[in-house]
């Protein structure tokens, strides 16, 4: 089932959909705006033991975002982060800024426990060349669905695994319209252009990720003609 990027109530932590990748790692697929929580699989019974690493996509740069239990506070996004009863690391009102490589490492009197487990996460996000104010019958539109991945060629996937497309409120593929121009740049990006008609107003057009024909998340856009309209 697709999951849409609704904005999700305070405190409710959207489990995403799960694709285990080789020993020890897993990959987490979330659209910006979701709540996120990544299991810690080989957390210990007290959680004083876990500490959650942050690897930057494309670079070796660490943050340590928990350590010995405890969050770090002197993060930009500390706000958005704690830690479960089972050790997750959860992330509130995920960004495309979040994605990268997490890992969670177990440490009992300060010797490492174990390997640490490895967590991709992947956060699809949609944008629009347009402002509100600039939407109106009759202009044009192009919305960019973008899957952020630990590297932008999104080289984790084989070629034939992983899908992005478009679809309407009725979930048809509009790659067959021809209302809609869609193009590829790169395997994780889909641009939709379109001109945009005065029945488009409060419309949803969605992007999926598609592995092996399994959905594993969407992103939404509410096409708001909020301009003049012809």
């Amino acid at each position: 089932m697709a999951v849409k990027s609704h904005i999700c109530l305070l405190g409710l932590i959207i489990l995403c959909s799960l694709l285990t990748g080789t020993a020890g790692e897993t990959r987490v697929f979330s659209s910006s705006g979701e709540n996120v929580a990544l299991a810690c699989i080989n957390a210990l019974s007290d959680c004083t033991s876990t500490t959650w690493i942050y690897t930057k996509p494309r670079t070796s740069v660490t943050l340590e975002l928990i350590h010995g239990g405890i969050k770090n506070k002197n993060i930009e996004r500390a706000e958005r982060l704690s830690l479960g009863s089972d050790c997750s690391l959860n992330i509130y009102k995920t960004t495309e800024d979040d994605h990268g490589r997490y890992t969670c490492q177990q440490y009992v009197n300060g010797q490492k426990h174990g390997t640490g487990a490895q967590i991709f996460l992947h956060v699809l996000h949609v944008s629009s060349s347009s402002t509100q104010t600039e939407m109106r019958s009759g202009s044009s539109v192009t919305l960019t669905c973008q899957l952020f991945s630990y590297e932008d060629s999104c080289s984790l996937f084989h070629t034939e695994d992983l899908q992005l497309f478009w679809v309407n409120q009725a979930d048809v593929n509009l790659q067959t319209d021809s209302r809609y121009q869609i193009l590829s740049s790169g395997q994780c990006i889909r641009t939709l252009t379109t001109i945009l008609l005065n029945e488009d107003n409060n419309t949803e057009l969605r992007c999926l990720v598609r592995i092996k024909n399994e959905i594993k998340t969407s992103a939404s856009y509410i096409v708001n003609l909020g301009g003049k309209k012809s």
